[in-house]
């Protein structure tokens, strides 16, 4: 099995280090395509307004001066003989759960992945807290993410399916329970920009989450990670909603409309921005 790793944290991030010694417990061929610096937060961009360069770090290593789309586009496209039987991205230092997975460039690159029809995974360690000095326990995810991947392997997948793996911040053996989630979702605001004064008194911003304690609901990834628990969650990338698709149909469709409608500014817009009274 020929086995692609990629991640967001570059490739120097000791996750990585991680992820490829789970891939060797289940292959010997494997290849890395990281990026060269970090990457968190891209999501699914791509580089396209610029020059992307390759630096070789070995006969299966290589990182690049992109995003984790970027790598997996490269590996699969340039730099590999053969296209890989399987794409793992990670392993993150941080969960990706709830809403995190359209931010996070790990899931990105598995989602890369599955667009080429590759099984693809992503891998990520929980923190206690997210801080520079915070050790993530990486032994948990070398721990159990072989035999997981290796009972995902052996299933079938439905097309367009990615599977996103989350190890609790917990050592070992202290986690004792696997569990399939469905993707959380966190109270509105969390995320909000830190505004501070450089030296020139000139303003500038920090992205930053509030990290506020919240209930999660049962069965999520959110849940999971409070409880202490692995989650693995089958994520995909179609974002249609299908009740409002149905709902539309009943007054969108055929020859298009001309007239504004006669609810107009009574919902989704105040009347004062343009609405009538």
């Amino acid at each position: 099995m020929k086995i692609l790793l990629t991640n967001d944290d570059g490739i120097e991030a000791e996750g990585l280090a991680c992820l490829e010694r789970i891939a060797r417990t289940l292959s010997d061929d494997v290849w890395v395509v990281a990026p060269q610096e970090e990457q968190s937060g891209k999501g699914r961009g791509i580089t396209l307004t610029e020059p992307l360069r390759v630096n070789r770090f070995g006969e299966r290593r290589f990182a690049v001066t992109g995003t984790p789309t970027d790598c997996v586009v490269l590996a699969v496209n340039d730099l590999m003989p053969e296209r890989p039987d399987l794409v793992l991205s990670g392993v993150n230092r941080g969960h990706n759960v709830g809403e995190d997975c359209s931010y996070s460039g790990t899931v990105a690159g598995a989602l890369q992945g599955m667009a080429f029809g590759i099984r693809s995974i992503a891998l990520s360690q929980s923190l206690e807290r997210f801080h520079d000095e915070v050790t993530a326990h990486w032994e948990t995810a070398e721990a159990f993410a072989p035999a997981i991947i290796s009972r995902l392997l052996a299933q079938p997948w439905n097309a367009g399916v990615v599977m996103n793996l989350n190890f609790p911040a917990r050592p070992p053996e202290a986690v004792t329970e696997v569990e399939v989630t469905t993707q959380g979702f966190r109270q509105a605001g969390e995320m909000h920009a830190v505004k501070r004064t450089d030296l020139r008194g000139r303003d500038y911003y920090w992205m930053s989450f509030r990290g506020t304690k919240q209930d999660h609901a049962p069965g999520t990834d959110l849940r999971a990670m409070d409880d202490g628990k692995i989650s693995v969650t089958p994520l995909h990338i179609d974002l249609t909603h299908r009740e409002s698709v149905h709902d539309l149909k009943g007054i969108l469709g055929g020859v298009p409309p001309k007239e504004l409608s006669p609810h107009w500014g009574e919902t989704g817009r105040p009347a004062s921005r343009g609405g009538p009274e």
